[in-house]
């Protein structure tokens, strides 16, 4: 329940954005300029990642046949799609830039909200952006031959490249991501065709392919990886032009979108390679294309998980700096993130973010980064950390931070009830039917992620809770910080 000691944000009484400064100094912030394209791009753009050109080999390879793996990447859809029900009846009602960051302090109070910002600033979505452009690294290497040194260089360029990009403007940002999603569709439909047209195998066909022990429950966490991010666009929901309509358009019609291109592409698969053969395979799409280019269906599928990748890693970019914005417009303590350029770009939100992504890449992503962390964690008697068993440094930072993104998100699906009934007043242009059944829905398929994700990485909690709960004194700072400049301004004479 809210505290009425501790309101929650003041919003605005209907569907006009809560825009504006935490004092006359303070630009205020960007205006509805985003359309319907560019809101369905950039949800397009940040799911669509990599997870489907690696998991489906293991997704199948985890069920009993090829419709039962079919149908666990539905289903995945379906779960996703009712979870952006919430999203949309959340996103219309709170039209305000920072998305969960503004349902949870409503539903919670501030604090809640402020320890969700400060998360995704220093590991939540700073690290998914540094792994995002680590698989961009990782391809661009090997396509071009490079070092194994210097992917930690080859990501963090791609960081500051895109973070540059949407300096210079919001429309600069926007017109990449639709660029690179374009590309990234263009690129899935020579996949499917090449699949579907040049395939000679019966998708259909019974798994021959031994496997001891098939696992449901992990084939269906990887499937709700590979659907993840679609939530990002409530950050951005205040800069899309009508958003009483057009966010609810962006969100189901951008997941539907997704659900049909996950399964053309695992229907490809099945089809070029067949079961047992896309089970074997490590690399389906570079298989698959292989059908129509031959050797050159390598390189291709590179180049296109690179465009996947940007696409996604531009995206997080874009759309995360709006949350820190929203933090430094309301907390003085945070105050220089919160501005705006004349370009409606969130100047120093976005270099910050950039920099903390930055010293990731080169803290994690490199040997003598995880090195010194490890003997950092010895001096304090800490047991050290296998950073190959979660499939590298940054893979290992991601695992570590899964937990918190699926408890905001659980807390979020609990949060959409507490608000219907604390402020059943409000205006909502756009309505969930039969909300208490969909929203408990919601929450379950939240808990068991969130149940999941803590079991596999156990032993790096505490390691990624740390910078997670350093918030909770940091938030202590603000309000501290707050009543100390209320006190000044009190006594300073009036004119």
């Amino acid at each position: 329940m809210v505290n009425p000691s501790n309101p929650p944000l003041a919003l605005p009484p209907n569907d006009a954005p809560a825009f504006g400064p935490i004092d006359d100094g303070q630009p205020v912030s960007p205006a509805a300029r985003l359309s319907l394209w560019d809101a369905v791009s950039l949800i397009v753009g940040i799911v669509v990642g990599s997870s489907i050109y690696r998991v489906s080999p293991v997704v199948f390879g985890n069920t009993s046949s090829p419709l039962a793996g079919l149908g666990i990447w539905l289903l995945g859809g379906v779960l996703s799609f009712i979870g952006a029900l919430l999203y949309a009846e959340l996103a219309t009602t709170y039209p305000r830039c920072g998305g969960e960051y503004v349902y949870l302090s409503r539903a919670y109070g501030n604090w809640l909200g402020f320890l969700f910002a400060w998360s995704q600033l220093v590991i939540v979505q700073t690290a998914s952006i540094g792994a995002l452009a680590f698989v961009f690294a990782d391809y661009a290497r090997g396509l071009w031959k490079g070092s194994e040194g210097s992917l930690p260089w080859l990501a963090g360029g791609a960081v500051v490249v895109l973070t540059g990009f949407n300096l210079i403007g919001l429309r600069a940002g926007a017109r990449v991501q639709n660029t690179l999603t374009v590309f990234k569709l263009v690129g899935l439909t020579a996949l499917v065709i090449a699949g579907l047209a040049l395939g000679t195998s019966d998708p259909w066909q019974p798994i021959a392919a031994s496997n001891s022990s098939p696992s449901w429950s992990f084939a269906f966490i990887l499937v709700m990886y590979a659907y993840g991010g679609w939530s990002d666009a409530g950050f951005v929901a205040a800069e899309v032009q009508n958003v009483s309509k057009n966010v609810p358009r962006a969100l189901l019609g951008g997941l539907s979108l997704i659900t049909v291109i996950y399964l053309l592409i695992n229907l490809a698969y099945l089809r070029g390679l067949g079961v047992d053969g896309l089970v074997q395979s490590e690399r389906p799409a570079a298989d698959v294309l292989g059908l129509w280019l031959g050797p050159y269906g390598e390189r291709v599928m590179s180049l296109l998980v690179m465009a996947s990748a940007l696409g996604g890693l531009n995206g997080l970019i874009f759309s995360t700096s709006r949350v820190h914005a929203m933090l430094g417009q309301d907390y003085r303590l945070f105050h220089a993130l919160g501005g705006f350029s004349r370009r409606e770009s969130p100047t120093v939100s976005l270099v910050a973010q950039c920099l903390i992504t930055v010293l990731m890449l080169v803290s994690v992503g490199t040997t003598s980064g995880q090195t010194l962390w490890n003997q950092i964690l010895q001096s304090f008697g800490l047991e050290t950390i296998d950073w190959q068993y979660f499939g590298g440094g940054f893979n290992t930072l991601v695992a570590g931070s899964s937990p918190a993104f699926w408890l905001f998100f659980l807390l979020n699906a609990v949060g959409f009830l507490i608000l219907r009934f604390t402020d059943r007043d409000r205006p909502r242009p756009f309505r969930v039917r039969f909300s208490p059944v969909i929203s408990v829905i919601f929450a379950a398929v939240c808990g068991w992620m969130l149940y999941s994700s803590t079991t596999y990485a156990w032993k790096l909690l505490p390691f990624a809770s740390v910078p997670i709960l350093l918030g909770i004194p940091v938030y202590g700072l603000c309000l501290l910080y707050e009543s100390a400049d209320q006190r000044e301004s009190k006594s300073q004479p009036q004119s």
